[in-house]
């Protein structure tokens, strides 16, 4: 089915429109969470970035909704929707903020994935339902302070001992790290074996000698709460580790991992079309020279060119999410995706900046808020640098 997306203005003639193949769901959904995020999310936004706490209650509102986990499935909490759907919810909470976007996405994909798609009968039922009903928050915990890009080489061991595992390591920039109930711990159980050698386990809040050693002061995205984390003889049970033997993790990052690049995809439109609709308002109402500035070629020129390159990240991410939805190998896609359109919104951002002068660089002008939210994309889950890598490979080069 055909529809039409409209992100109106404040007159005709400056709106963004493209005709894009959305199915009924898709279209009900996209409604119904911008008017969730207008009411209950943008009221919040303020007070989240001024203290750096995450307005916990979201969790539960979501997902009581289906609004959390949109793409699981009806009888496990879910809103029974596809990857696009999740990427429309992305998208809408990033034009409202990105950090509150950021810790709503972590327990969308990152935090729930691996145990939707690879997690026991038991783990589901104790992890991923209240998860997906936001009565349990999670994260997932990859980087370490001294591994980031090259993650076949982390650090961090999980030894067996009988019924247990035994959990030392460190690790960092973990999203929602200083809420969760539960977060799913990357380790190697053979570090011999490098990335063959590496298992997922769950470790849930209080569980002795599990800690919170520090939350992360951010230039942006201030409103996720980001923590590094420490596991010191850190003993759970055997069965928390996801899949049914060792060594079956770094797969499982991988497939987490590449579907967050497409959802990545939307994070990026999201930021750019609040930055774009922050701008052509500003260019209507700043007066130099006797009239509007978007009266003046070279700043219509620029939206133009911001208008364009958005239609393009929103179609090619969506584009590439019914690719995935087939289950179509989109490892390269996924790169391009996430390559192109974190890359394409540092040129957005700058042109927001320039065209809203000194006054851009205030704190009191949100302009400047999506510009230091929007640098971190080109480094996280998967630098711009790993993507090209992973895009030359597909390739053949």
């Amino acid at each position: 089915m055909i529809s039409r997306i409209f992100y109106p203005q404040e007159e005709k003639g400056i709106e963004l429109m493209m005709d894009f193949e959305l199915t009924e769901e898709n279209r009900i959904f996209r409604d119904a969470i911008r008017e969730f995020a207008r009411k209950e999310i943008a009221p919040l936004v303020d007070q989240a970035e001024e203290t750096g706490v995450f307005p916990r209650q979201l969790f539960r509102k979501m997902g009581e909704q289906g609004f959390l986990c949109p793409r699981y499935p009806l009888e496990l909490g879910g809103g029974g929707g596809d990857k696009v759907t999740e990427c429309i919810l992305v998208e809408e909470l990033n034009r409202i903020n990105s950090g509150i976007g950021a810790a709503l996405m972590a327990q969308a994909g990152l935090a729930t994935q691996p145990l939707y798609r690879y997690g026991s009968d038991a783990q589901k039922e104790k992890f991923l339902v209240p998860a997906i009903k936001g009565e349990k928050i999670g994260s997932f915990a990859l980087t370490e302070p001294n591994v980031g890009s090259d993650a076949a080489s982390l650090q961090t061991r999980a030894v067996r001992d009988g019924d247990s595992y035994v959990i030392n390591g460190t690790k960092m920039f973990i999203t929602n790290g200083p809420i969760c109930d539960y977060v799913i711990v990357a380790a190697s159980t053979n570090p011999a074996k490098k990335a063959e050698g590496i298992s997922l386990f769950i470790v849930e809040k209080g569980t002795p000698g599990f800690q919170v050693s520090k939350k992360l002061n951010k230039v942006g995205n201030r409103s996720a709460e980001t923590a590094e984390l420490v596991f010191e003889d850190c003993r759970i049970p055997a069965e928390n580790m996801i899949g049914t033997s060792e060594g079956r993790g770094f797969n499982q990052i991988a497939d987490t991992l590449l579907s967050g690049r497409i959802t990545y995809g939307a994070r990026c439109t999201g930021t750019a079309q609040a930055a774009y609709e922050l701008t052509v308002q500003y260019a209507k109402e700043r007066v130099q020279f006797g009239k509007p500035i978007i009266q003046f070629q070279n700043t219509r020129f620029k939206l133009a060119e911001m208008a364009t390159y958005i239609d393009i990240m929103r179609s090619y991410t969506h584009r590439v999410a019914r690719m995935y939805d087939h289950g179509i190998n989109v490892r390269k896609e996924a790169s391009m995706v996430k390559l192109f359109t974190a890359e394409t919104l540092q040129t957005i951002l700058s042109y927001s900046m320039q065209i809203h002068g000194g006054y851009g660089y205030m704190m009191e002008y949100p302009i400047q808020r999506h510009w230091r939210d929007g640098r971190l994309y080109t480094v996280t889950e998967g630098t711009s640098e790993i993507q090209r890598l992973v895009i030359g490979k597909e390739l053949g080069l």
